[in-house]
């Protein structure tokens, strides 16, 4: 973004700065970094209730009587074998298999798809699926500017939730979607976080976000809900082993390159953009693993960053991808891409080079947390 461009701001930002947060450039818009301390908002997620303005995420709607067709077609998932009322993770892929993002698409009706893409990737998405909707009778939309975005997250999020909506809460599945009224404020309820915990997403209209926001802040202070920044939102991912795109996910790298060739769905009908290149991507994943996505735990407190090397006997064997100081292990973490003969959990020998001293690592499964139901 140049300096002459203004940041884009969400429907919150004088509530958040009336907070006090710390605002940052994110992907071409102000946001929340922290309010107070990131440790702190990052626990209050873990064991009570957290809040985030999720208004920067693009939301682009794909309606008509093709609308899953064109789905299918320009997405590496089977799209039109998601029912109403649920939503599907996956994937949209270049034609020579490279992930351009990793959406998650809600099926609000029949023939009415909501597509959720990263900040960072919204316009790339919109303009890669108007290109692919030749041909079909469909229309795509950009409906970033129609809705703004708040979450709830955490193992209190039910009962606040619960408190100020009649919707059926306890019937709406994982990565499902539901229209209902909170606070009496229209809003699609959506059960599909990014913390690794229980949480809620509320698409509402811009106009209503203020109005929600504080029934939400009055409803949870009985329960320990604070809002929370971006930086928190990170190292919360990071634990919970999630892929950030831009670090874990890149135009270099195939779902098949990611450990996530799950998202790519061969069986369904019909052509699909990247469909050869993936094919031959999972024929070399087959033969000859490529790096490996694993975590790392340090047994120092020195914390590694993307782009940092992971090294073994001497020798480079892979490079971190994402890292930070884990507030629930109380240790820094990574997730890092490594070759497979480090790969396995306690591989001896591995270690990350920041800024020339190795310092040692244990390879352990991910993800580094898992909430217990």
């Amino acid at each position: 973004m140049s300096s002459t461009e203004e940041l884009r701001r969400t429907a919150l930002d004088a509530l958040h700065r009336s907070l006090g947060a710390t605002m940052t450039d994110f992907a071409g818009w102000d946001m929340p970094l922290r309010y107070g301390s990131e440790r702190d908002e990052h626990t209050a997620v873990r064991t009570r209730a957290g809040l985030f303005d999720l208004s920067h995420m693009g939301e682009i709607a794909v309606t008509g009587p093709q609308a899953a067709a064109l789905l299918d077609f320009a997405l590496v998932g089977n799209i039109g074998g998601v029912k109403p009322g649920r939503a599907r993770y996956t994937m949209i892929c270049r034609a020579d298999g490279g992930i351009l993002d990793d959406l998650i698409v809600y099926r609000l009706a029949e023939t009415e798809y909501l597509v959720v893409a990263n900040a960072s990737n919204a316009q790339t998405v919109l303009d890669a699926l108007v290109e692919r909707s030749a041909g079909f009778d469909a229309e795509v939309r950009d409906d970033r500017d129609a809705y703004a975005l708040i979450a709830v997250q955490g193992p209190e999020s039910p009962g606040i939730l619960k408190s100020l909506t009649d919707a059926d809460l306890d019937g709406l599945k994982y990565y499902a979607g539901l229209p209902g009224t909170v606070a009496g404020v229209p809003a699609l309820i959506a059960r599909t976080g990014y913390t690794g915990e229980d949480g809620f997403e509320l698409f509402v209209k811009p106009e209503h976000a203020v109005e929600l926001w504080q029934a939400l802040t009055e409803a949870g202070a009985g329960a320990g809900l604070v809002p929370c920044g971006l930086s928190c939102r990170d190292t919360l991912r990071l634990e919970a082993g999630m892929p950030l795109y831009g670090h874990e996910l890149s135009t270099a790298l195939t779902p098949f390159d990611a450990g996530l060739g799950r998202v790519v769905k061969f069986e369904k009908e019909g052509d699909f953009v990247g469909r050869e290149a993936l094919q031959e991507a999972a024929e070399r994943a087959a033969a000859k693993p490529p790096r490996v996505l694993v975590g790392l735990v340090a047994e120092g407190r020195r914390v590694p960053r993307a782009g940092f090397s992971v090294v073994s006997g001497g020798e480079v064997i892979g490079e971190v991808t994402s890292g930070a100081p884990s507030p629930t292990l109380g240790k820094p973490i990574a997730m890092a891409y490594v070759d497979t003969a480090h790969a396995v959990p306690g591989t001896p020998g591995v270690g990350v080079d920041i800024r020339g001293s190795h310092e040692p690592y244990e390879v352990v499964p991910l993800p580094f947390y898992k909430r217990q139901k």
